[in-house]
């Protein structure tokens, strides 16, 4: 007699994080046209309705996703900060220098995120999402620049410089042969901040 495998049901947050990692796959695999509740759901291996239980349509699974992927790349950026110790100067290039290393310089997260961006023309809600995570990053950055320049009297535009210039190289990084490595990216993001900080 064959035994019978018991069903076991997911904890509701957990089914729901699950549908968010499915929901960043998707994205990274699909691009943002090949996103709908049935990839999402297939991805996740769950059925069709499951996703409107936990979201309100698939704009809001995308948006929550952006949010998470928010969330995990400020994670990452915590970590380096946590772990360059009390220095503000070493402080903030850990900041600045995480982009350049797994798990943020990814082909997997560059192509998540180049469907996210490529959403936030056409749905307010995910653009909604993109400026508050582009705004957490840019307050955390923020803060280390006070800490490592308190006179600074525009610390919003120092900030704004560097991550136009972490995201470029980020981005070359993330694609794959990129005509530097990243130690040649870290030794550029660090005669940057030296040119715009002194």
């Amino acid at each position: 007699m064959a035994t019978r495998q018991s069903f076991t049901r997911a904890a509701p947050d957990e089914r729901r994080q699950s549908l968010i990692a499915a929901t960043a796959r998707c994205l990274a695999d699909k691009g943002a046209a090949g996103v709908s509740v049935r990839a999402i759901c297939a991805e996740a291996g769950v059925s069709p309705g499951l996703l409107r239980h936990y979201f309100a349509g698939v704009s809001d699974a995308i948006a929550e996703t952006y949010r998470w992927v928010g969330g995990q790349i400020g994670g990452a950026l915590a970590a380096a900060v946590a772990e360059a110790g009390s220095d503000p100067r070493t402080r903030l290039l850990a900041y600045l220098t995480a982009s350049f290393r797994p798990p943020i310089a990814s082909p997997e997260l560059l192509a998540t995120y180049v469907a996210l961006w490529s959403l936030t023309r056409s749905d307010p809600a995910i653009a909604a999402v993109r400026a508050e995570v582009y705004g957490e990053f840019r307050a955390g950055l923020e803060a280390l620049i006070g800490d490592y320049r308190p006179a600074l009297p525009d610390r919003r535009l120092a900030a704004v410089a560097l991550t136009a210039l972490i995201d470029g190289l980020w981005l070359e990084l993330s694609l794959g042969a990129a005509p530097f490595s990243p130690d040649e990216a870290e030794r550029l993001a660090e005669l940057w901040l030296d040119s715009l900080l002194g």
